[in-house]
């Protein structure tokens, strides 16, 4: 189905998206106590528990399950229902991902681009790129996805001659 897409967000989709997520797994997996204070939310120090790295390790998961998943529907799924509705639950988990880390770092912070680190703009600015690049491709501003395409000896290819 990949290769049905436009050719922006097919790069986007399955070779940015699932490297960023890996970039968001690897730390927060193997490097837990970096993971959780360079999420550098207030200028209080975090406190150091099993606790946060557990639930950091459980994010860190989740994000290696969406590199996963974005591979196997975006690589095998041969219906484009499948993909654009894939495509606009992560629209939403873009949104609300944005939401919940502006609340959190607080309206100031939001809107002081030029002072975001690395891990905010891993936050905040990749997943508006990816929501605009979804955005985008759901409102067919790439152009219309590619037709499909049999195999020479297939009756379906026989009878589209």
């Amino acid at each position: 189905m990949a290769s049905r897409l436009p050719a922006f967000p097919r790069f986007v989709f399955t070779v940015f998206e699932p490297i960023s997520l890996i970039a968001g797994f690897v730390p927060a997996m193997f490097m837990p106590d970096w993971f959780i204070s360079a999420q550098n939310v207030s200028p209080s120090p975090l406190i150091d528990t099993d606790n946060a790295r557990l639930v950091a390790q459980q994010l860190g998961n989740c994000y290696g399950l969406l590199a996963l998943i974005g591979l196997a529907v975006l690589n095998t799924s041969t219906e484009l229902a499948v993909v654009r509705n894939y495509l606009i639950a992560l629209w939403v988990a873009d949104i609300t991902h944005v939401a919940a880390t502006c609340y959190a770092i607080g309206y100031g912070r939001s809107v002081s681009v030029g002072e975001w680190d690395a891990m905010l703009w891993g936050n905040v600015g990749v997943t508006v790129l990816l929501f605009l690049t979804r955005t985008a491709y759901l409102l067919g501003l790439f152009g219309p996805d590619a037709p499909p395409s049999y195999p020479a000896t297939t009756e379906a290819n026989k009878k589209l001659k």
